[in-house]
């Protein structure tokens, strides 16, 4: 069962040749039984899952089930969730209970999902490896000496190891895609403004963007059809009809223009991730798209410019956890200058306080016009880059990541930072993308990266599913018992 599409097992479901209470006890005994060895939890809602298993029962004995009436799926552990812990992996938030859902688990609940709880992630979403967890790392679980990706790891690592069949992510500059490529996953996200953000505890506001991971890219269709929507509580929510994502699946892609960034396939790219790259991208042609060569020209500047943006927008956003309204408080403050210290020192993870204080510098006057204003106006020229390419092709593919999934022993923050490059000019520009998996590289996943135009997740979720029609490495699951 752990096996099943969405569609498999929602077809399981209607035939009653399992009901949502027998799936409900099958996926709690596999989390239980494994994910000790992989930390994909942080908090489980068994009592919810088996109420909600019984509604889903009810709905379907009625003919009134949705497509994910009785489906299991955790959400990250940044969506508010009423009742529920929140924590975004942070001692910060470590008991806070969020007295409201988000926008996207109040929408979710409505198609009848069955969530078996929260998963973990890089604290407040800032990371690359789920190492910065106040909660512990995620291990992979196709080799547990290697991380799960970030932030969204716990996402990856749980659908990964067959404990839920999707999970919700977001994506600030990669942190779905990522994680999604190295447990050989769909992961997608979504035009800014697409999906509400509303209820999501924010990293950087202009850059957070929901996603979702999950086995397939049928299985995202089906995720988004229930997650997309304005939100009038969103004032980047864009007033935008929502496709029937899943009913344009099977249309052709003859004819289909892929750009090539010439930044994204050079000499430096492992060469081993570049083989997997070129058969993916010459199965493409060999289903009748066109691969045509372009050129990304600031991508080397795009890294830098999201850690000059992103953390001042971190640095802004956390100043509202200060041990006065909510949150971690320090024991015994002398004064309020001690409380507000301390609070935040002993709170914050070290990753955490080194994007606040570059955050904080990039925002002071003398550093503002310099830094911050300067990196605005290269954001600019990025999207610009990417807006211009893609009037000329119908998607861009590349490699996902430039290198396989870190060792859990490996050192230094630079490497990680890095790992970006391929991912973060989509969320600069706001444009849909996703990561789908590609082959294998020493026994570690690799995956191709799709991103399409503005509000056209249409369009890359077929690219996704017909490639995925013509070959199996999405069918590939990991032994870890």
């Amino acid at each position: 069962m752990k096996n099943y599409s969405i569609k498999e097992l929602r077809n399981a479901l209607d035939t009653k040749e399992v009901s949502s209470v027998e799936v409900f006890e099958h996926f709690k005994s596999e989390i239980e039984t494994h994910d000790h060895k992989i930390n994909s939890f942080i908090t489980k809602t068994y009592d919810q899952a088996l109420a909600q298993a019984q509604k889903a029962d009810e709905a379907i004995a009625k003919g009134e089930q949705t497509m994910l009436t009785g489906i299991p799926i955790a959400h990250k552990d940044l969506y508010c969730t009423k009742g529920v812990k929140t924590t975004a992996a942070s001692k910060m938030l470590e008991n806070f209970v969020s007295p409201y859902d988000a926008t996207v688990v109040e929408k979710l609940d409505q198609s009848g999902v069955m969530v078996l709880g929260k998963v973990n992630m890089d604290e407040f979403a800032m990371g690359g490896t789920n190492r910065t967890s106040h909660f512990g790392t995620v291990h992979n679980p196709w080799n547990f000496d290697h991380v799960a990706g970030g932030s969204s790891g716990g996402s990856a690592a749980a659908v990964s190891a067959g404990f839920v069949l999707a999970a919700t992510a977001s994506d600030t500059g990669g942190s779905t895609r990522q994680p999604a490529s190295f447990c050989n996953l769909t992961g997608i996200k979504a035009t800014y403004g697409r999906i509400s953000r509303w209820g999501m505890i924010p990293f950087a506001c202009s850059f957070d963007q929901a996603g979702v991971i999950a086995k397939t890219a049928e299985d995202c269709a089906y995720m988004f059809e229930s997650m997309a929507g304005f939100d009038a509580k969103d004032s980047t929510s864009h007033n935008i009809s929502v496709p029937k994502y899943s009913g344009l699946l099977n249309q052709s892609i003859d004819g289909l223009r892929i750009g090539i960034p010439k930044e994204f396939l050079s000499p430096d790219l492992d060469p081993a991730i570049a083989d997997v790259i070129q058969t993916a991208l010459k199965q493409y042609e060999a289903m009748g798209a066109t691969l045509v060569e372009v050129t990304l020209p600031n991508t080397d500047v795009v890294v830098p410019v999201y850690y000059t943006i992103a953390p001042a927008e971190a640095s802004s956003n956390l100043a509202c956890f200060d041990g006065v309204r909510y949150g971690y408080r320090c024991d015994d403050p002398k004064d309020l200058q001690d409380l507000y210290m301390r609070s935040r020192a002993e709170g914050f993870g070290d990753e955490v306080k080194k994007r606040i204080f570059m955050g904080t510098y990039a925002l002071s006057a003398s550093a503002y016009d310099a830094y911050y204003v300067k990196a605005q106006k290269v954001r600019r020229l990025v999207a610009n880059d990417y807006n211009s390419v893609l009037s000329q092709v119908d998607v861009i593919m590349g490699p996902t990541a430039p290198e396989l999934p870190f060792r859990q022993d490996s050192t230094g923050s630079t490497q990680v930072y890095l790992s970006d490059i391929f991912t973060v000019g989509a969320n600069l520009a706001g444009l849909p993308a996703m990561s789908i998996p590609a082959g294998f590289v020493n026994g570690l996943p690799v995956g191709l990266q799709i991103i399409g135009r503005a509000f056209d997740e249409a369009k890359i979720l077929n690219v996704a599913h017909a490639y995925q029609r013509e070959t199996d490495w999405h069918t590939k699951q990991p032994k870890f018992d």
